[in-house]
C-alpha cells in the first residue's frame, strides 16, 4: 500500500487476508442498508462507511467486482467471498463494509437507508 501510518485513517481486510486496504482521509458515519441486494449478499443488512475513491488504497490480487445492478457494483474477495466495497458507477465515493475494518475503527452510526421495502436499493 502506498499510504503511511501518519496518513492512514483506517485499515481493513477480507476474512482470509488476501485483500487488504487502507483509507486516508475522513470516513463517513456508518449507514445501515436494508435493501434487497444487501440482504442477499450479506444475508442480513449492509453496514457501510464511505470515502473518496482516491483515499482508498487496495492491496492483493483477489479483489473482484460484481455488477449488482445497472448503476452499481460490489467488490469482494474471490478467495473467501468477503464483501468489502460498494460503489455507484461514476460516483464520488466508495462504500466500505464496516465489518471489514480493523479494530478499533472509531466509526459512529449515521443512519438507516432503504427501510421502506426490500425492492429498493442498488
Amino acid at each position: 500500500m502506498t499510504t503511511t501510518n501518519e496518513e492512514t485513517t483506517a485499515t481493513g481486510s477480507c476474512l482470509c487476508g488476501a485483500v487488504r486496504f487502507a483509507v486516508r482521509g475522513p470516513l463517513h458515519p456508518v449507514s445501515i442498508c436494508h435493501c434487497a441486494m444487501c440482504a442477499r449478499s450479506a444475508t442480513s443488512v449492509g453496514a457501510y462507511t464511505a470515502c473518496a475513491p482516491d483515499d482508498l488504497a487496495i492491496e492483493g490480487r483477489k479483489l473482484r467486482w460484481f455488477r449488482s445492478s445497472p448503476v452499481a457494483e460490489r467488490g469482494f474477495c474471490s478467495a473467501c467471498g468477503s464483501q468489502l466495497f460498494w460503489r455507484r458507477l461514476g460516483g464520488d465515493r466508495v462504500s466500505v463494509s464496516a465489518g471489514s475494518l480493523d479494530d478499533p475503527s472509531g466509526l459512529v452510526f449515521g443512519r438507516h437507508i432503504f427501510t421502506g421495502g426490500m425492492r429498493e436499493g442498488a
